[in-house]
């Protein structure tokens, strides 16, 4: 009585560690939801952790760039090799709990049935044999959701650096929101454009992608010098300045713009901090010195932009204070997504 006990309480536990990575796989690549799953959790910590040590080696930005631009292409197929590890470790127990032997026996027949090599069978038939063929299917269920999607996150993750790319071929590679509202001006696209509605489109890709495929955020820019936070960043302070400080009519997609880029930049920040419980490093993190520009350099904002032939508010006190407030709803986010994501050193206005 005890040992048949025994045996139903392994295979309530063999069972619930197959059940439990399959829908660990569905909510990570199939349900269209931003949604913590506590096992890849673990995977991309761990990983983590070893290339925050292998970073901190590096003694320059550049070479702490190089190796972590790997950790995500590396979790990533980390991702599959752990969840077929949990996955034979459940059915080793399941066929121990189906009298197939010892452990090592049904170790040898789960990884059989699970790469499918057929090596080692079950010597008992009826449930043993349905266990092996339905670990087979499941292995292969496992893998093909990955290899489907890799498409889906590298068309995502293009996407994403197209606009980047773009940014620093019309500010530079360490551009200001001064030097793009330049920009923007000697082009004649500061009253007027699709920029601001391509940028509102980007960040609401960025909210959708960078939730539902967390893994996306940690996906290095080509250059070492880009980063989609920095040009994030760069977007919002140019609206923030624009609306703030620059005496034009409204735009409706400038207001739109930066209230998606908010809205994209918070939610990403809380999907890490409060669902992930992810934190980073500061042993490894680029150094972030405080983003909020004092009240000299928006002064000296002010300047170049007039300086440029770029018509600004004449009360610059009441423009400096609508200009803090824009910021406050984004800079806190955009720092702690710099410091998780080892972004270059960001450039206040």
């Amino acid at each position: 009585m005890l040992e048949t006990g025994i045996n139903a309480l392994a295979f309530t536990v063999g069972s619930f560690m197959v059940g439990i990575t399959v829908l660990s796989a569905i909510r990570s690549f199939v349900l269209p939801r931003n949604e913590s799953v506590l096992l890849n959790n673990w995977v991309f910590q761990g990983i983590r952790k070893i290339f925050e040590l292998l970073a901190s080696l590096g003694k320059t930005y550049e070479q702490r760039d190089k190796v972590m631009a790997l950790y995500a292409p590396v979790g990533l197929v980390a991702l599959p090799i752990a969840w077929l590890g949990v996955v034979s470790c459940g059915y080793m127990i399941i066929y121990w709990a189906l009298g197939e032997g010892d452990l090592e026996r049904c170790y040898r027949i789960s990884n059989s049935s699970l790469l499918t090599l057929g090596s080692e069978e079950p010597s008992k038939y009826g449930m043993a044999n349905v266990m092996s063929y339905s670990e087979a299917t499941l292995g292969l269920l496992l893998l093909t959701l990955l290899i489907s999607y890799l498409p889906t996150i590298y068309q995502a993750f293009s996407r994403r650096e197209q606009t980047v790319a773009r940014l620093e071929l019309r500010a530079g590679p360490r551009a200001s929101a001064v030097e793009l509202l330049i920009w923007l001006h000697e082009a004649e696209l500061l009253h007027h454009g699709p920029q601001w509605q391509n940028w509102e489109q980007w960040f609401i890709e960025i909210e959708e992608t960078h939730t539902s495929l967390p893994i996306l955020s940690f996906f290095r820019s080509p250059q070492p010098g880009r980063s989609w936070i920095t040009a994030a960043d760069l977007i919002l302070d140019a609206a923030s300045l624009m609306i703030s400080t620059v005496d034009v009519p409204r735009d409706a997609h400038l207001v739109m713009c930066l209230k998606a880029g908010s809205v994209a930049i918070n939610r990403v920040s809380r999907f890490f901090e409060m669902s992930a419980k992810t934190q980073a490093s500061d042993a490894i993190g680029e150094y972030q010195p405080d983003i909020n520009p004092h009240h000299s350099a928006f002064r000296d904002a002010r300047q170049q932009l007039a300086k440029a032939g770029i018509p600004i508010q004449a009360d610059e006190e009441a423009a400096w204070k609508k200009y803090q407030e824009l910021r406050a709803h984004y800079s806190p986010a955009v720092l702690y997504l710099a410091k998780l994501t080892m972004a270059p050193e960001i450039k206040p206005i």
